[in-house]
């Protein structure tokens, strides 16, 4: 493993500018507001202040104010965040970020994570910190092909790499699911898992609609409302994502527009963005996403995993066995899911139902979801 220090290039920054200031807006249907997709005003003012506020150098110096690392496992190259704690017997945890966020949404909690004694913990609740770039995100290459496979990749990092004997994986969205998978297949070494978002396995096989409570079956209902109306960029990035790849790498608005409606979409803001991100954070995910060109690779993952290329595969009936608890976020809306549907997959021990924060707890409510991921790892003592 060897450091890493994020790169500042100057012709890469003139050049984005200069795209920037050339772009060929599209019209907009008069008062939409965002029902058609990112709304055209709130893009543009995003934009201008992209061009004209926003210090990347800036944003970079606070990036790396952390200890940031490169291995080779598998024949990729990871990008990790690598935070220790003072205290000599701290709990080591992987976390693990989803899509279209970064390692980026995590930097508000590790030091609440690493410190606790300053941010109302005890020396007890201390964790060592490891926030890997999922690979095709970031600085973290991607599979050639096929699920990329990071609960693999995790358990390597965790243990051949960093020596860890056994440790905590916690996730969100995409993160959600390579942490589950850690439970599953290496619950000798995971000693329990923490997922703060709806995106939780479902059963294998799935029950029969007369064998589910009335919860379970609104939440189904629910969940295919949601793809109907909401699932469109899903849709297009698990069949054909290439084609759409080619103006989200070529243009910053274009993957501005794609990655911030999701940001105000998911997210308990009550359709204010900036009521829960700055501009910012949002241009700083963002940033991430443009310098490396990962946005092809990163919505690679959805074609792979739809279409079962190297996917792994759970046993019939199999349920992860490892302590696990649950933060739900109501600003997940229709994708709420019950705690008796997530019984059917999950040895839950703690299930917390929050009282505010979305999608990206890490970034929304650090608090909230710092004191859950405490509260279960006192549990597992």
């Amino acid at each position: 493993m060897e450091p890493f220090v994020i790169p500042f290039s100057q012709p890469e920054h003139d050049d984005l500018r200069k795209r920037l200031r050339n772009t060929r807006w599209p019209d907009q249907v008069q008062n939409a507001g965002w029902k058609y997709g990112t709304e055209l005003s709130y893009l543009k003012q995003l934009c201008d202040y992209w061009i004209d506020v926003f210090d990347w150098k800036k944003q970079l110096e606070y990036l790396n104010s952390f200890h940031h690392y490169h291995v080779a496992i598998d024949n990729c190259t990871i990008h990790f965040i690598y935070e220790r704690s003072t205290e000599s017997d701290a709990t080591p945890i992987v976390i693990s970020h989803g899509w279209p966020s970064s390692f980026a949404e995590m930097l508000k909690i590790i030091p609440m994570l690493t410190d606790p004694a300053r941010f109302g913990g005890t020396p007890e609740d201390a964790f060592d910190v490891i926030v890997p770039s999922l690979p095709g995100f970031a600085f973290s290459t991607p599979r050639p092909r096929g699920h990329m496979r990071a609960h693999e990749l995790w358990a390597k990092l965790m243990t051949t790499v960093l020596g860890y004997d056994s440790f905590i994986a916690q996730g969100t969205d995409v993160g959600a699911g390579v942490t589950s998978l850690l439970g599953y297949f290496f619950p000798k070494l995971v000693k329990g898992i923490h997922i703060s978002s709806v995106d939780l396995l479902w059963p294998v096989p799935m029950p029969a609609e007369s064998e589910m409570t009335a919860n379970e079956n609104r939440y189904l209902a629910s969940f295919e409302k949601w793809d109907e109306d909401e699932n469109g960029y899903g849709h297009i990035q698990r069949t054909k994502p290439q084609t759409l790849a080619y103006g989200l790498n070529d243009s910053p608005m274009g993957l501005a527009a794609w990655i911030v409606e999701k940001f105000r979409s998911w997210s308990d803001c009550n359709g204010n963005i900036e009521s829960r991100f700055t501009k910012d954070e949002l241009l700083t995910n963002i940033m991430i996403y443009w310098t490396t060109q990962a946005i092809n690779s990163s919505m690679r993952h959805y074609y792979d995993h739809s279409h079962n290329i190297n996917l792994p595969q759970r046993k019939q009936g199999d349920k992860i066995k490892v302590p696990t608890g649950v933060a739900m976020f109501p600003g997940e809306k229709d994708l709420i899911v019950p705690r008796e549907f997530a019984e059917r997959s999950y040895n839950i021990q703690r299930w917390t139902d929050m009282p505010s924060g979305g999608h990206f707890a890490a970034m929304e409510e650090p608090e909230l979801l710092v004191n859950d991921i405490r509260e279960f790892a006192r549990s597992l003592r």
